[in-house]
Formats: C-alpha cells, structure tokens, sequence
C-alpha cells in the first residue's frame, strides 16, 4: 500500500527471506532487505496505480550491499571501470531475440514428457490453419517480412510504445529470422547498471503483454530445432570524457576504424571466452544454439560485418565516433545481464591492460565465412567445462567486482539445473536409440 512506502522505510529498506532465493543465504543467515532505487520508479503499465521499483540487496547485518547481488556486482564493474583509468564509462546495448508463440504446452514427468509448440506463422499446422491463412513463413526466412506473413506487427509495436512510455527509447522493431514468431526489439544504448535494468523491465514487459494477448513469449535460445536460435548480441564501447575510446579518428593502426585500445579490449574477450560464456550462456539450451549454419557466432574470431564470428564491428557508417563499438555476439537471453555485462568489462579490461593484440593471438581478422573454413577455433559446447573454467578463474575475482560466494552459488545453481535436465529422458533418445 501507498501508505507503507514512506521516505523513512524507503530509506531502511524492505525485509526479505534470502533463503527463499536460491543460491543466495542459509536459512539461519536469511534476513536481507531490499532497498530501493527511487530512480528507476515507473508505473506499472499492466496493474493500474501501481509503482514498480528496482531494489539492490543489503546485508542487515553488516549494512552493507549483499555480495552475492548481481545489481551490486554490476555498480561494482562502473567502479572498477572509473579506478582503472581507462574509461570513465561503458556503453551497452544488447539486441535481444526473443519468439512469441501462439500456444506452449509442456509436460514433463517420468512417463510422458513432451512440448508442443503452436504459431500462426509456422509452416507445419492444421489443413484448416493451412486453407484459412496460407500466408507462412519457411525456416530461416523470417527476416524482415510484412504482413499478412508477419503475425505480430501489432504486438511487437504494442509493445515498443509501452517501453517508450516508461522512458527506454526504441531504435528499432521487426521480425527475425526463425519463423514461429521471432521478434526482435533493439534498445537505444545506456550505460551498464541502467541498461541491465532495462533489459529486465524489456523480459516484464514481453512476457506480461504476451500474456495480456493470450499468448507466449519465450526466451530459451533454442526452442526451434532445425531454425535459427535467439541470441542476445551485446554492443559495447568505452568512452572517456565524451570521447569513444574505440574510435581511431586516423584509422592509420586501426581495423574498421577501430583503435588499438578497441582491438585489445577484443583479444580480452576472445581469450577468456571459456569463462565468459558460463555467464553469458548459462544454460543447456545455449549450446543448442551455438551450432554452425544458424547465424550463431560459434568462431573464436573477430571481423568487420561477418555475422559468422564471435566479435563483428559493425561497419554500417563510416567516420562517426559515437557510432563506433563492437558487437559481442555470444550471448543469449538466458543470461543475467547484470553478471554478463561485468563479466565482459572485466575481462575487456584485462585484454587493455595486458595490452593483447587479436590478430598476433590468431582471432582474425577473417573477411570469409568462418563456418567454411574449418581451422578456426569453435566456442565450447559443454557447460559443465565452461562451469569449471569459471571455478578456476581468478581475473572476476581479483578485479573485486564479483565476490567469491557469488561465484561459487552460481555455479552450484548452473550445475544443479544442468543435472536435473540431463537427468530426464528426451524424445530425441527413443527416437535414435530405440533399436539398439
């Protein structure tokens, strides 16, 4: 109620059971509070006179941020980044696929498991769906199309004007790729604790206006098989007293303009990929995405406009600064944002300060579709080796952005969602193995 939210219990903050989430506190270390961000308050565009706010988690006994916050962790890599000298900000902006489907059944249990999927823009449904709108959309033909094939024109812009109501500016809607409804809405670059919080009011937004038109919105980045999967490309640059660190004005060292403070923030990425991906692909589903042929950026390699490596630098406009940044390919929208964009800064960091050149440590530049040439090194595919790179690791902890407890509750939790998937048996075993 209105009457509860005062100035004084803003300020002390609002109580919790930690224990009740996982991977965060015991049951006898389970009092937190969450304390709330008064600036990022919106009104509730699907409960009417109701505020919504985003809240950090404290530590009652030591009042303190809770370590194990991913939104505290986030604040933490804007301090590493301002200590290091280097830049005073990181700008991000993630381009988030998602699909929307008509109907999503699930049933999982030991004796019958199954999904079935239902999408008006699907070309395999009923002879009646078929004779009463033949307007489908192929596998891996669904960029750019119009209506009639287009099904969710009216969603996708529904859901474009409430993100501009709420202030989080919208550069860009349309359909992608995959057919069965797979959107794409891009966000106007922010700096990395606000675009963090943008990308999950972007989840609450789609999901309940999803709901709102009786419908599904999915994140998974591989609920099609045999279609392409979504991922979440994440653009991101340095800047330092209003001038982009990533831009070469010269373009005398550079490569697609982009400097040679840019290209070691690169090799940084590249050569810690193997940890990276445990927080930027923190599921099994991911690496069902991280397949050759489906645009998936499975190529340890850096290129300007070759959507087939793990690191594009777009090349859309020539000579504009602000334009300037690269685009990290890899992640998907199972990953917390919070965690994945600091992981990434770190270690775009470490690249800088260790001064690495990509090109010297073998990632490209590469002009031709990496997926042909076969002798480049492909990202990791097992999940359970990525989780144990990230256990090894010691550059997120000793930067002091990411806490040592958050690490290890994180990987108990990735593990444990990993097991219990492998645990259940799929319809892909009857269907290869049934005459063994």
């Amino acid at each position: 109620p209105a009457h509860e939210f005062t100035d004084e219990k803003v300020k002390k903050g609002f109580g919790f059971d930690g224990s009740s989430i996982k991977g965060f506190s015991a049951i006898y270390e389970s009092d937190m509070l969450l304390m709330p961000d008064v600036d990022t308050i919106f009104v509730d565009p699907f409960f009417p006179k109701t505020l919504s706010v985003i809240c950090d988690v404290y530590d009652p006994d030591t009042g303190s941020p809770f370590p194990k916050d991913p939104r505290s962790t986030a604040k933490k890599a804007e301090g590493f980044l301002r200590k290091s000298n280097v830049a005073d900000t990181s700008y991000w902006g993630p381009e988030i696929e998602f699909f929307v489907f008509d109907k999503l059944v699930v049933n999982l249990s030991p004796y019958q498991s199954y999904i079935n999927i239902e999408s008006k823009e699907l070309p395999f449904t009923t002879t009646w769906q078929q004779e009463n709108d033949p307007y489908k959309i192929l596998n891996k033909t669904g960029y750019f199309p119009v209506p009639p094939f287009d099904k969710l024109q009216n969603f996708r812009s529904e859901m474009v004007k409430i993100l501009e109501e709420l202030g989080i500016t919208i550069e860009v809607h349309h359909h992608e790729v995959a057919t069965g409804g797979q959107l794409e809405i891009d966000m106007r670059y922010d700096s990395l604790v606000n675009m963090a919080d943008k990308v999950m009011i972007y989840k609450y937004v789609a999901r309940n206006l999803a709901a709102k038109y009786g419908l599904y919105a999915c994140f998974l980045p591989k609920p099609i098989y045999g279609d392409n999967g979504s991922g979440m490309h994440t653009h991101q640059s340095l800047f330092k007293d209003g001038r982009n660190l990533f831009f070469d004005p010269e373009g005398k060292d550079s490569y697609a303009e982009l400097s040679k403070l840019g290209l070691s923030y690169v090799a940084g990425l590249l050569s810690n990929i193997g940890v990276i991906l445990g927080l930027s692909n923190p599921t099994l589903n991911s690496y069902r995405r991280l397949v050759p042929h489906f645009e998936a950026p499975t190529a340890i390699a850096f290129s300007k406009r070759n959507r087939s490596a793990a690191i594009r630098i777009p090349m859309y406009y020539k000579n504009e600064e602000k334009a300037k940044r690269i685009e990290f390919r890899v992640p998907d929208p199972t990953c917390n944002p919070y965690l994945a964009f600091s992981a990434e800064l770190v270690f775009g960091l470490e690249g800088i300060d260790k001064k690495l050149d990509p090109q010297k440590l073998g990632y490209g530049p590469f002009e031709q579709n990496v997926w042909e040439m076969g002798k480049v090194e492909q990202t990791p595919n097992n999940l359970f080796d990525i989780l144990e790179n990230l256990r090894k690791d010691r550059v997120l902890i000793k930067s002091g952005v990411f806490d040592e407890s958050l690490i290890a509750s994180y990987i108990e939790v990735r593990k444990d969602e990993a097991i219990q998937t492998l645990l259940y048996p799929t319809p892909a075993d009857f269907w290869f193995y049934s005459d063994i």
